[in-house]
């Protein structure tokens, strides 16, 4: 029995691959490169700039983003300082750049007041250089923090699309997964959203939760194409060491593939285009333009404790934590630093060439699929070649092969993510498994 055949024998659900390698595979670097060097031979012409906000009103259950909830203000505010420091050294160190995406996350962005708000987009454009009047820019806001001075103060910035958590639009399943959330401030918050003429509303949604059931979980779908979103994430949940569901050691929800699979026919049935397992984009979505960015291809610039930076040989970033007590004091060492000690890098994961051709397949397997041209002209190999494990995809009929790409069934999309992890590099593995989650 192969590999693959061991763990379709087993859950579907065994990892969220949203980047490659994981952070878990991170490890401190030795000597620290500066920053010059790791940036010296990138292409500079279409980065995404990412500036991560570590704070949240609450802690979700589920939740294993770096963030601490129910920040002091002057906590708040020393990060902020400190998020200046590292933004001018790292635009030191880059030179001359062009961003083609920008992103405000966490964390929740708009924990922080309208000043606080405004303060991250000066750092994006003055000191970056990022125009977020040219580009797509995108805002995650949550119903407990978001209200009409701030959502004003983000369409000034040229935000046009913001993303909100809502998980469900029942109070007894967010608060099994200890969100005290009220539908009426949820849908409060949304109308607040349409009315500010967003170009694009996405609302995540999450299933498997204690008690859910398909007819609950079709609810809340229901209750969301009410405010038509532009696109839906649904999330399948998920315990992690270290959040408060994984210190309750629930067992899984046996019933999350029959949600998984009533949400998506529902939602095709409604007009939207499924984009990947857990990405739906509707009809009325506007077209995609600014710059054209390959999340494959192209690097990403991360600014703030928590976010990680891309390079084609190297990613990095601050040292991980999910325990509240680990992610506040990676938090202060990061308010104390001054702006020199931001041209190291200290702790990231060296990519090589097979690491580099393995990202690229992976990225492109779990999204829009294998295209064998762009592979071939980027790396001059054949992907079929270099990754002869994936004619197993076909065999099992998680993969369609035609002459221009190899692209995932809806059986193999609905196993996202069992199929991330099962291409992991043996390396990559290893590293994750010996991971002491803090």
């Amino acid at each position: 029995m192969t590999r693959l055949e061991t763990m379709l024998g087993g859950s579907p659900y065994v990892a969220y691959l949203y980047g490659y390698p994981h952070k878990t595979a991170y490890r401190p670097l030795t000597p620290a490169p500066s920053l010059e060097s790791v940036w010296a031979r990138e292409r500079r012409e279409a980065l995404f700039l990412y500036l991560h906000v570590p704070f949240c009103e609450m802690r979700c259950g589920f939740c294993n983003l770096f963030t601490a909830a129910g920040p002091r203000e002057d906590v708040v505010q020393g990060y902020l300082q400190a998020l200046a420091r590292e933004a001018r050294r790292v635009k030191e160190a880059l030179g001359p750049t062009t961003f083609a995406r920008l992103a405000v996350g966490g964390g929740t962005p708009t924990l922080l007041d309208v000043a606080g708000l405004h303060t991250v987009f000066d750092l994006a454009e003055q000191v970056m250089g990022a125009d977020p009047h040219r580009l797509p820019v995108s805002v995650e806001v949550s119903p407990e923090t978001v209200d009409a001075a701030k959502v004003a103060a983000l369409r000034s910035r040229g935000v046009d699309r913001v993303s909100i958590g809502v998980q469900s639009f029942l109070e007894s399943e967010v608060a099994s997964v200890k969100r005290p959330q009220k539908t009426a401030q949820v849908e409060s918050t949304l109308d607040l959203l349409r009315s500010a003429g967003f170009p694009t509303l996405n609302i995540d949604l999450i299933y498997g939760m204690e008690a859910q059931t398909e007819e609950t979980w079709l609810a809340s779908l229901r209750a969301a194409l009410r405010f038509s979103p532009e696109e839906l994430y649904l999330y399948p949940l998920y315990v992690r060491p270290l959040t408060f569901l994984g210190k309750k050691a629930r067992a899984w929800d046996d019933q999350r593939l029959a949600l998984y699979r009533a949400g998506r026919d529902f939602l095709r049935s409604e007009g939207y285009t499924q984009v990947s397992m857990r990405m739906f984009r509707a009809r009325h979505a506007p077209a995609a333009d600014g710059p054209v960015y390959r999340c494959q291809e192209d690097g990403m610039v991360g600014l703030g404790c928590g976010a990680r930076s891309y390079t084609e040989r190297m990613h990095y970033s601050s040292e991980y934590a999910v325990g509240s007590r680990e992610v506040r004091s990676i938090i202060a060492a990061y308010s104390e630093r001054t702006e020199d000690s931001f041209g190291e890098v200290g702790y990231g994961f060296i990519l090589d060439e097979a690491e580099q051709r393995r990202r690229h397949m992976i990225l492109s397997l779990l999204a829009e699929g294998v295209e064998f041209a762009a592979y071939r002209q980027r790396f001059g190999t054949e992907a079929l070649a270099d990754f002869p494990e994936l004619a197993e995809l076909e065999t099992h009929g998680l993969a369609r092969r035609t002459p221009e790409a190899l692209r995932l069934t809806d059986a193999g999309v609905e196993r996202s993510d069992l199929l991330g992890p099962w291409l992991h590099s043996e390396p990559v593995r290893a590293l994750m498994e010996g991971y002491s989650w803090r």
